[in-house]
C-alpha cells in the first residue's frame, strides 16, 4: 500500500465522491469515520491535521488513554465506538465517545440508560446511539437477531427512553456485502431510522450506493493492522 496515511485519506475520500456521484448522492450526506484502532498517537497525528475529525475505536480503555491528549491538541473531534461494549463500561464509553455504535442487548441498553443522564447532568453531553444488527446471525458476531429488531428498538425507546438514531452492521466476511446492507436499510425504513453505518475497506462504495450515511475505513487509511 503506497502513501502516507494523509495521502491514503484523500484517495478515500476522492473514492466517496466518485461513489456518491455515482448513485446521485452528495457526498455531504456521507461521514467517514477512519478507523484508528491499534494506531498510536502519533500515526493519528498526520491525519487529524489532513482534517479528518471522525475516528471509530474498538475498545473503551485504548481509546480514554489515546485520545485525552490528541483532544487537547485538536479541536471537533467526533469519537464512534465501533467495537463490542461491556455493559460495565458504559459508563467510561458514555464519557468517551460521542457515538455509540454497538448498542446490542437489553442489559447494554439498561447500564446506557443509568449512565447518560449521569453524562447529560454532568457535561450536558450525552453520545448518539446506534443499534447494531448481526444480518448474517453469526453465532460469534455480536447485533441484535435480524428478527428480534423492531421490538428491541421499541423496548430502547419505550422502556429505556433511549434515542437511538441508526443502525450498524459488519455483513459475514464469506459473504456478499451488499444484501446485507439493502436488508439494513430495509430495516432502517421500516422503523424510521435516517442513519446507517455501514462498509469498511473493503466495500464502502457498495454501501453508499445503498444508503449508507456512515463508512467505517480503517485499513484503507492506516495501512494493515499488525
Amino acid at each position: 500500500m503506497d502513501g502516507s496515511p494523509a495521502t491514503r485519506l484523500e484517495d478515500v475520500r476522492a473514492a466517496i465522491a466518485r461513489a456518491a456521484a455515482d448513485c446521485g448522492r452528495d457526498a455531504a450526506e456521507i461521514t467517514l469515520i477512519a478507523v484508528s484502532k491499534t494506531c498510536s498517537a502519533d500515526v493519528i497525528r498526520p491525519v487529524l491535521a489532513a482534517g479528518q475529525r471522525v475516528f471509530g475505536e474498538n475498545y473503551v480503555q485504548e481509546a480514554r488513554a489515546k485520545w485525552a491528549g490528541l483532544r487537547e491538541e485538536f479541536s471537533g473531534i467526533e469519537l464512534h465506538l465501533i467495537g463490542p461494549l461491556q455493559s460495565n463500561k458504559a459508563g467510561q464509553a458514555v464519557q468517551t465517545f460521542d457515538v455509540i455504535q454497538s448498542l446490542d442487548r437489553p442489559s447494554l441498553a439498561e447500564a446506557l440508560a443509568r449512565e447518560i443522564p449521569k453524562e447529560l447532568a454532568r457535561s450536558g453531553r450525552k453520545p448518539r446511539l446506534f443499534v447494531q444488527v448481526n444480518t448474517g446471525e453469526e453465532p460469534q458476531k455480536s447485533g441484535v437477531r435480524p428478527t428480534e429488531v423492531d421490538e428491541f428498538l421499541a423496548a430502547c425507546s419505550n422502556r429505556w427512553g433511549l434515542e437511538v438514531e441508526g443502525l450498524m452492521c459488519i455483513p459475514p466476511a464469506e459473504d456478499p456485502p451488499s444484501p446485507h446492507f439493502a436488508f439494513l436499510r430495509d430495516i432502517a425504513r421500516r422503523n424510521r431510522l435516517p442513519r446507517l453505518s455501514m462498509g469498511m475497506s473493503a466495500d464502502f462504495e457498495a454501501a453508499i450506493q445503498l444508503g449508507a450515511t456512515h463508512v467505517r475505513v480503517g485499513s484503507a487509511i492506516f495501512g494493515p493492522r499488525g
